[in-house]
């Protein structure tokens, strides 16, 4: 459901929670050619700080794109920009729980500041701030 400029409040939150699967990290290896064997090869993974296999940074950080897109403010947005600060790595297995909250409004451009945040149990493992055109009912 949009959620249209004029409807959205300070503070509005929205989530979205995923468990990331062997096959997402597959897919999005194969989707992004990022074949980087922390994520795709468990013997390498096992040698690195980690102890084994990682999801993608920006696959995790895509789920913050499927709170935008069909939540707040829901289809129609228009992604601007993204900031992102990796925090802890997400393992295969992880459930994740992306969520935005609104910080600033600019009715002239019809443009949402959100602080974006995505969390495995209470451990933060992605922050950052995303800026997005709102859908418009003009």
């Amino acid at each position: 459901m949009t959620v249209y400029f004029d409807e959205i409040t300070l503070g509005q939150t929205a989530s979205f929670r995923k468990t990331v699967t062997e096959a997402d990290v597959v897919l999005f290896a194969g989707i992004t050619g990022d074949h980087n064997p922390v994520h795709t090869d468990e013997e390498y993974a096992r040698t690195t700080p980690f102890g084994r296999r990682i999801a993608h940074g920006l696959l995790t950080s895509s789920l913050v794109s499927t709170v935008l897109g069909n939540q707040l403010p829901g289809p129609g947005t228009i992604y601007l920009s993204q900031s992102l600060r990796f925090m802890a790595p997400v393992f295969i297995g992880d459930t994740v729980t992306a969520s935005v909250e609104v910080t600033a409004l600019d009715p002239l451009k019809q443009r949402v500041t959100l602080a974006t945040r995505c969390r495995v149990g209470e451990r933060t493992v992605l922050e950052g701030e995303a800026l997005v055109k709102a859908p418009s009912r003009i």
